[in-house]
């Protein structure tokens, strides 16, 4: 686990911090830790007795506005984090420690149903049977056109079964192919390192791959307040480490060599609960290098 010390979107050095904490179940798939009762059996002279959790900060970017867990897992950590990722171990211990889980758990697995609205959002700009290749999407159902795509493969760390019509594919066979559309749903609030996650897909796309990103506007960044006071009032972190700006993410795609051509924020209903989720489109810009592109 590192610690950041720069912005993990646009590199930018000037953040602000505000002292938050891990919340119970993360800080337990993670690292093993438990909360904990401080008692004064424990005879800690400086320390004063009370519940103890795993403290972290928050940080927020000035440049582009992206609020973030300071602490950034490593590969190994990650793994552990997702392992059985809302299959039944991972359920059983979520709903130990967040009772009532389960259930949001069952409505998350069986799909979203706001997929036609992004495929309203899409149809403009594909062809009638796309060639999709859905990068981190698990099982493949919450890929858009699945039901009518040329191709629908899924590039994911997960075992789970796929969806009927769906291929999941290795690095060596996405490097082999090429699609229309790449979808990148869901991922990049997730990972450690998202500039890493973007520089990965980029040698995917040719001139007219185009390359869709979906990811939640949370309720906090929908304040109309100052992103200083956003940071401060951003006190726990759970599997969502990073909480984007419309800045934020199209920073992080201008710099990687792509432009945005759709940038919007839309209601959804996802596992039960009302939220809000960015839907971006992107391609690379005219002039990008070669090696980013077939």
């Amino acid at each position: 686990m590192k610690i950041a010390r720069r912005c993990v979107c646009c590199e930018g050095a000037s953040l602000t911090r505000s002292p938050a904490i891990v919340m119970p179940f993360l800080a337990w798939r993670v690292f093993g830790w438990q909360s904990v009762d401080i008692t004064a059996d424990w005879k800690l002279r400086d320390v004063a007795p009370g519940r103890a959790y795993a403290l972290c900060n928050t940080l927020a970017c000035m440049s582009c506005g992206l609020i973030f867990l300071d602490m950034r897992f490593d590969d190994e950590e990650m793994s552990a984090l997702y392992a059985d990722y809302r299959g039944d171990t991972y359920r059983m211990d979520r709903e130990r420690f967040e009772p009532g889980y389960g259930h949001r758990n069952d409505l998350l697995l069986a799909g979203s149903n706001y997929i036609p609205r992004v495929e309203e959002l899409l149809e403009p700009h594909l062809s009638a049977a796309p060639r999709i290749l859905d990068w981190g999407g698990d099982t493949g159902v919450n890929t858009p056109f699945r039901a009518r795509c040329g191709c629908h493969h899924v590039y994911d760390i997960s075992v789970r079964p796929l969806v009927g019509g769906a291929v999941r594919v290795t690095r060596n066979d996405v490097a082999a192919s090429t699609y229309d559309l790449v979808v990148l749903s869901h991922v990049l609030e997730h990972v450690s390192f998202p500039r890493d996650v973007i520089a990965d897909i980029i040698p995917v796309l040719t001139r007219d791959t185009l390359l869709y990103i979906e990811l939640p506007h949370e309720n906090l960044m929908r304040l109309e307040i100052s992103i200083a006071s956003k940071s401060s009032m951003k006190r726990h972190w759970h599997e969502h480490i990073n909480f984007f700006t419309e800045r934020a993410i199209e920073t992080l795609l201008d710099q990687a060599g792509l432009e945005t051509l759709m940038c919007i924020s839309h209601s959804i209903v996802a596992g039960g609960q009302p939220g809000h989720v960015f839907s971006l489109l992107a391609r690379l810009k005219p002039g990008t290098h070669a090696i980013c592109a077939r």
